[in-house]
């Protein structure tokens, strides 16, 4: 069998990733042919090495294969990455081609292992390599394909092709694929069937492979299928094959999938026969002359095979164009105009659109330009349709395709949300949601729509959906509103009239039998009761049937069955349509959606309503208002263009970036995220030129001491008469031609050896060079720890910066205000004078750890010859230095000391073979392993040298075993801190040592007082535990367990990228209670119902006085359950006008009319609880900015349009009242939202104001809680405290490590990816959830008993000391939604593609198919709906906490695991890690929404600890 264990990989997937040990198969040789060449490349005798920060460039295959060995066991394996395949010219071709001409290879060499060490995963490039030997498929076993490719050196895994050379091997790669489909289906070892027939086959590789986009359907990609059963048939063939497989070349379904294919190229070759050959009718062309004409198809010439390469070639290019095109028949060429006159009696009479809620522009709810295959997707609720007089007007008269010289013009208005794929059940009354919540009160975003364009339906037996398009986006119709509804009857009862015709059609023998006439004839029969009932007078039901053609005629197009598409019914309705004299429209589909520059509806003109939902223009600082305004006005237009050009992609390209999009989120690999605009950071070794004669400088004053390396270090120099000194900052000559000068600041001065005068600088980097990008002011720039020699004859310029140091806080905030304004209109008029930019300087940039800090004034420039940024430089070296102590007691690993009977983290893949891992998506940490806790017993060099090796050194150890390592079962019941005692020892690597822990008594292990709030990297034994019997009893008094004594760092020598140097400090007893006086004084602002602020107050160090919401539910839900804050329910912009205007600083706030007339109303209870500058310390919270979610983009928006996001309200706040420490929560999209300009500014309006500033992005899985959920934080902290680390991750949880680029060279991640490994094992949805109590769809009692005790450590911590469980209610689900979530199959990864295919019967006595039709029959465009109608898994993690959990939703994974129900409230809120004591307010609509919005308590608590180590120190 070919391929081995493989590692799973799709179909895109990038290939720069640790996978296991694999080699390439061994296969016969007629699989895989070999063509030997007599020519090769000439190689140059001497390869020559080029050394770039990202890989290294060689010419020699030999070399580059030595540079990246493995753990090679005879010939070299290696990955390929970033390659193209071209022939001796340099010109890219197909890797057929090889058949025909020789090919070599230029591409990024890595070893075939992968490493977690990402700096190992550098690899080795090379250029025209190569002869290629061979290629070969394998990965048969896994069921995902793997191309190899041979030389005469090494065997290559070829993972990702160069972007240029994507389109080429993607063929290839689908050729491979389709083999690898085929296998599946024909091998009894893969769960095949060796004896279906060629028919079978293929529908069930239809089935496989659809919704891939290179196919429009099952006809293109059975056509594909056969096209390549020749291909398919021969690479099977060859296959070593398992025990009970039946060997492919006689399986039948292959040999009829081959022989098919040959006649299709017969066919092909004789359509193509020149004109002078001869043509033989009836001469009887007998059998054996066939097979020999047949067989000779497999003797090919060259000049065949490149013709037969070629036109594959010309084949799949056209695919992609010819890809969800029909059949050019005059039907698809013009679309038939509906007449409005013969349909007015089908409508109620007639009326005008009313509507008392403001109504915001679609164009700027969304705002840009897209390509029509990639518009935005939306719902719309309570929504009506109108014409430009605002008279309700019928969806219908709409064209069903995009036409031109469209001559009616239809707007709409309605509640905009997010896609959850809901529909309408034809079956229930007109209107109705398929959903039990469809009647309840719907929030979105109320807006009026541009002109629609075109409208679709997707239609089953029982459901419908129903959407509309704009030049903007897609919007699905939910529920009407009650003016609209009568209006919408009539739609609907046409679609479910199409519908039992199609079914009529259906159950017919013969489709064809069925005239038009017999139609119309079946359907007047229908009886009253029947819901698809016109008229028992057949020339009334034809005259419905006729003016109502065009949704017939549409949904019969649609359906998948091409005999129903194409029968008489349909001629005859199309012809009956033509003869009405219905006018003719061309359908002509625009690439580009373009729009006018104003909104035609007449909701436009109308006066504004207030309502309480309207979008307010936010209150800002004139310091805010400045930073953000002037960005817009600089950079908007530039923005503009490119953002247009950029939507002119090609098809191929803008294809490339879908699929990324659409791939997995948690591939195993790091994810990052790309900002633009940024700049690329200067280079330190560029040279420069002198700008002074060595003869024209010396030295003032005496020496003041000498260099480590013993120069004479002196702190003033005379350079043409004016002095330079250590402190200053200067501006140096350099080659490059370059606007922005290159910046050092001198820490001391010395002279060389050799007499040269030098001096000490360390860079100092432009703001555009940092991660701000273009928006950092241009004048200032940042001190950063890279540091270099260079001779003062190279000055160009001195003084060039200015150290800035302002005072801090409130009190100072209008005298450094002042200062700035002045600053700046001097600036102004030395650059009207042409005279050159005064640079500024008040911040070190240090990128590594993600942050910008206050100057260190106390370390900078003392001319002493020593530099502070050497000595972190030589500190963090020392740190790689290894050292075992003479009598062997101990070493040091990373900084760290060891000592023998310490206890230690080892890789859990130390001890087993790495496994492939899942992902969240699929619901289970999958092959997930916690560190395995050993006690150090030996340490054993086996090389004995003046400095010991690392990798000759050893250690004996003792292994402890956890509750997960004797089975799931003791894991649930037992608490994670535990671990076992063995007998068990190994000798390990000191290497896969990942940090220190202890082992003391229970009683030693203080308890936590929130689900993550346990004492990290502290353990408890009680227990021995014998692997081998699996035998687990109380430890014997014998054995004397030497515990540990004294404090753990947090994450002690921990292995991770982003780990800010220097970060070990001791870990505080944080457990304690924190009297309120010794608390930060805190501000929540869009606080929610408060999981931020809940999280903080458990670690200890946050108290917060005062919370501002919008939301009266999340509001009250606040005030119960933190009474000791001030809850002020009202909008952000009002209460800082408030307070502005209270504290008589109405001159620095910009506002509208509106805030400050409501600013003016509130009455003296609340305006005297209003907080004040100076009496906050810190001020949190996550601004609900609608477009970091994808609902409100300003790509290219105004500076008017983004003045109403609250993120300006949000840091203005912050301006404002100065408060100590800020932190700034929002999902991950932020970071990259707007291009990362959203970002970008929000850092420069914090660095601005005089803070500190870290940001990153954190997995709230990691720290304790049972979901994957991705959130960006910023932190802030004032000059004069010190800025918060971020936590250390304690939890396994399958996700890749979160980088942000933040130049071209440089990338952060806050944290370390756990899928390698972490102190504690993942929390489980059994863990979280497994004790409570059944109840059933639609539970709706709100207090009920436990019924049982809580079992695992985190229902323990959870449920607290709580004797009555509250909100364990869940959504009710319609009789058809309940039906299929009992025919979920109670197993891990089920949804709604493992119900069975089959009707049932409704209590009303309608018979409805099972499973949704729109759902197998729109998968292509919505990612085949993994996880709608999806159970959870004991064993697993939930998905996303969302604010509204339903089967047809955004996160359709929402079945509790043995029961048949949605999640409830409490399970909801367990999920996130909310404990059960926590209250929510309002419906359950309300109370989910509270839930989905919040962040995360124990990550909150997490970040709480660090922001109480921060404080800590400081008073230290």
């Amino acid at each position: 069998m070919a391929g081995g264990k493989q590692k799973k990989r799709g179909l895109s997937e990038s290939g720069e990733q640790p996978a296991p040990t694999r080699k390439m198969p061994k296969r016969t040789v007629s699989a895989a042919r070999k063509y030997l060449k007599e020519e090769s490349l000439s190689i140059s005798d001497k390869s020559s090495l080029i050394e770039t920060k990202q890989d290294q460039i060689v010419e020699d295959e030999f070399l580059a294969v030595g540079m990246t060995a493995g753990q090679d066991d005879g010939r070299a394996n290696r990955r390929l990455t970033d390659f193209i395949l071209h022939d001796k010219t340099g010109a890219a071709q197909p890797l057929e081609m090889l058949e025909i001409d020789d090919l070599f290879i230029t591409g990024l060499i890595l070893p075939l292992e992968g490493s977690a060490d990402k700096k190992k995963e550098q690899g080795v490039r090379c250029e025209g390599f190569g002869r290629i030997e061979s290629w070969n498929i394998s990965g048969y076993e896994d069921g995902s394909p793997v191309v190899w490719i041979s030389t005469d050196i090494a065997d290559y895994d070829c993972q990702k092709a160069a972007a240029s050379y994507k389109k080429s091997y993607d063929h290839f790669f689908e050729k491979a694929r389709a083999c690898i489909e085929v296998y599946k289906k024909l091998a009894k070892s893969s769960g095949g069937d060796p004896e279906i027939s060629l028919d079978e086959l293929l529908a069930g590789m239809a089935r496989s492979m659809s919704g891939n986009k290179y196919f429009s359907g099952t006809a293109s990609l059975k056509e594909f299928i056969i096209s390549q059963g020749e291909f398919i048939y021969k690479q099977l063939s060859g296959l070593e094959l398992k025990a009970n497989d039946k060997g492919f070349e006689d399986i039948p379904a292959l040999i009829a999938l081959r022989d098919e294919s040959k006649k299709q190229a017969n066919f092909a070759r004789a359509q193509v026969m020149p004109s002078n050959a001869t043509l033989r009718i009836g001469l009887g062309t007998g059998d054996e002359e066939k097979k020999n004409q047949m067989d000779s198809v497999d003797e090919e010439d060259e000049d065949a095979k490149l013709a037969r390469l070629l036109q594959e070639e010309e084949d799949w290019k056209s695919r992609k164009q010819r890809k969800n095109s029909r059949s050019s028949s005059s039907s698809n060429k013009f679309y038939i105009k509906i007449n409005e006159d013969e349909i007015a009696n089908d409508y109620p009479l007639p009326a005008y659109y009313k509507n008392s809620l403001q109504e915001t522009d679609e164009f700027i709810v969304i705002d840009d330009v897209y390509d029509i295959e990639d518009l935005p997707r939306r719902m719309l609720h309570n929504w009506a349709l109108y014409n430009s007089d605002s008279r309700l007007i019928s969806l219908e008269l709409l064209p069903m395709k995009p036409c031109s010289e469209i001559d009616v013009t239809i707007f709409g208005s309605g509640l905009m949300t997010e896609d959850d794929g809901s529909g309408f059940n034809l079956d229930t009354e007109a209107g109705q949601s398929s959903s039990a919540s469809g009647t309840q009160a719907t929030d979105g975003i109320p807006i009026y729509l541009s002109a629609i364009k075109e409208w679709m339906i997707e239609f089953g037996s029982s459901m419908v959906f129903i959407s509309i398009r704009t030049d903007m986006a897609w919007y699905r119709l939910g529920k009407p509103s009650k003016q609209y509804t009568p209006w919408y009857n009539t739609v609907l009862k046409t679609a479910r009239i199409a519908i039992s015709i199609i079914t009529l059609l259906k159950e017919q023998n013969r489709v064809s039998r069925l005239s038009f006439a017999d139609v119309i004839k079946k359907v007047s029969e229908y009886k009253q009761d029947h819901n698809s009932y016109i008229s028992s007078d057949s020339v009334a039901v034809e005259r419905y049937v006729v003016v109502h053609g065009q949704i017939i005629l549409q949904l019969f197009a649609e359906y998948p069955d091409d005999k129903i598409r194409k029968s008489a019914f349909v001629t005859g309705l199309a012809k009956k349509m033509e003869e009405r004299h219905h006018t003719k429209w061309l359908v002509k589909k625009k690439k580009v959606m373009e729009r006018s520059e104003t909104n035609l509806n007449p909701r436009a003109a109308m006066a504004p309503v207030v309502s309480k939902r309207k979008a307010m223009q936010a209150t800002t600082t004139k310091l805010i208002n400045r930073i953000w305004g002037e960005y817009y006005s600089n950079h908007l237009p530039e923005d503009s263009k490119e953002g247009t050009a950029s939507e002119a992609k090609d098809d191929d390209e803008g294809d490339e970036q879908e699929q990324e999009e659409n791939e997995d989120e948690d591939a195993e690999e790091e994810e990052m995220v790309v900002l633009e605009g940024t700049q690329k950071p200067r280079s330190v070794s560029k040279e420069t030129k002198a700008f002074s004669d060595e003869g024209e400088i010396r030295w003032e004053g005496g020496p003041e001491g000498k260099t480590s390396s013993g120069e004479v270090v002196y702190k003033q120099a005379i350079i043409h008469g004016e002095v330079v000194s250590v402190g200053m900052s200067v501006s140096v000559e350099v080659d490059e031609s370059d606007e922005l000068p290159d910046i050092y600041y001198i820490e001391y001065m010395f002279e060389a050896k050799k007499g040269r005068k030098m001096f000490h600088g360390r860079i100092m980097q432009h703001g555009c060079q940092t991660v701000l990008g273009n928006a950092a002011n241009k004048r200032e720039v940042f001190l950063t720890n890279e540091c270099m020699d260079l001779g003062l004859q190279e000055l160009k310029q001195t003084n060039v910066v200015s150290i800035r140091k302002r005072p801090w806080g409130y009190q100072y905030r209008q005298e450094n205000i002042v200062k700035d304004k002045l600053d700046r209109e001097r600036a102004e008029e030395r650059k009207k004078k042409g005279l050159p930019i005064e640079y500024y300087c008040k911040s070190l940039y240090w990128p590594e750890r993600g942050a910008f800090f206050s100057l260190p004034f106390d370390k900078l420039g003392l001319g002493s010859g020593v530099c502070h940024s050497c000595k972190l430089e030589e500190a963090e070296k020392e740190k790689e230095i290894f050292k075992v102590n003479s009598s062997k007691s101990s070493f040091v690993l990373e900084g760290t000391e060891y000592s023998l009977n310490d206890y230690v983290y080892v890789s859990p893949f130390e001890f087993e073979e790495r496994i492939d891992q899942g992902t969240h998506k699929s619901g289970r940490n999958v092959g997930l392993k916690a560190y395995v806790v050993c006690q150090v017993l030996e340490i054993i060099v086996k090389k004995e040298t003046k400095q010991a090796e690392i990798k000759s050194t050893e250690l004996k150890v003792r292994r402890f075993f956890r509750p997960e390592d004797v089975s799931s079962e003791k894991a649930y019941c037992s608490d994670v801190q535990e671990v076992y005692y063995s007998d068990e020892t190994y000798t390990i690597s000191v290497q896969s040592i990942e940090g220190r822990c202890e082992v003391r008594k229970k009683i030693d292990v203080p308890e936590g007082c929130a689900p993550g709030g346990i004492f990290h990297n502290v353990f408890f034994c009680e227990h021995l535990y014998d692997p081998a019997t699996g035998s687990l009893k109380k430890l014997p008094a014998h054995i004397k367990v030497k515990y540990s004594s004294g404090h753990t760092a947090d994450a002690a020598a921990r292995k991770k990228k982003g780990k800010c140097k220097g970060d070990s400090i001791s870990e505080p007893d944080l457990e304690r209670k924190t009297p309120n006086e010794k608390r930060l004084a805190t501000l929540d602002i869009f606080a929610g119902c408060g999981g931020l602020s809940e999280g903080l107050h458990q670690s200890g160090v946050s108290s917060t006085k005062w919370a501002i919401e919008y939301e009266d539910p999340a509001g009250n839900a606040f005030k119960a359950n933190h009474p000791e804050a001030l809850v002020f329910i009202d909008n952000c912009n009002v209460i800082l006008r408030a307070i502005m205007e209270k504290c008589g600083d109405i001159e620095d706030c910009v506002s509208t009319t509106e805030a400050a007339e409501l600013a003016s109303k509130l009455d003296e209870k609340d305006l005297s609880n209003l907080p004040l500058p100076g009496q906050v310390d810190f001020i949190n919270g996550g601004p609900p900015c609608q477009g970091f979610s994808g609902m409100n983009r300003f790509n290219t928006s105004t500076w008017s349009k983004v003045q109403c996001e609250m993120i300006l309200a949000f840091l203005s706040f912050a301006d404002y009242f100065r408060p100590r420490y800020f932190l700034l929560e929002n999902v991950r999209n932020f970071v990259s939202f707007n291009k990362g300009q959203t970002f970008r500014l929000t850092l420069a309006s914090l660095l601005e104001m005089g803070y500190q500033v870290r940001f990153g992005i954190l997995e709230a899985g990691a720290f304790g809680v049972s979901q994957s959920r991705k959130r960006a934080f910023i932190w802030a902290a004032s000059p004069e405290d010190v800025l918060p680390e971020w936590p250390e991750p304690m939890h396994v949880f399958s996700a890749p490590e979160l980088k942000i680029k933040l130049s071209e060279n440089v990338h952060y991640a806050a944290v370390r990816s756990t899928a390698n490994g972490a102190p504690l094992r993942a929390i489980t949805v059994r863990d979280t959830i497994g004790e409570l109590p059944a109840v059933g769809n639609g539970a709706s009692r709100t207090n009920m008993e436990y019924q049982s005790d809580p079992v695992s450590w985190f229902q323990k911590k959870i449920r607290g000391n709580m004797a009555v469980l509250t909100d364990h209610i869940s959504k009710e689900m319609n009789e058809l939604n309940l039906i299929r979530c009992q025919k979920i199959p109670k197993k891990p990864g089920c949804d709604w593609r493992d119900l069975p295919d089959e009707k049932i019967k409704l209590s009303n006595g309608q018979l409805v198919d099972l499973i949704p039709w729109c759902l197998p029959n729109t998968a292509k465009r919505h990612n085949q709906w993994k996880g709608l109608f999806g159970r959870l898994d004991w064993q697993g993690n939930f998905p996303t906490s969302i604010t509204d959990p339903q089967p047809m939703g955004k996160v359709g994974m929402c079945f509790h695991p043995d029961q048949d129900r949605i999640l409830t409230v409490r399970e909801c809120a367990r999920s996130q890690g909310f404990p059960d004591c926590y209250q929510f307010y309002g419906n359950i609509i309300h109370k989910h929404r509270q839930i989905g919005n919040a962040v995360p308590p124990p990550l909150a608590f997490a970040l709480g600890r660090k922001l109480k180590e921060a404080v800590g120190q400081l008073l230290e």
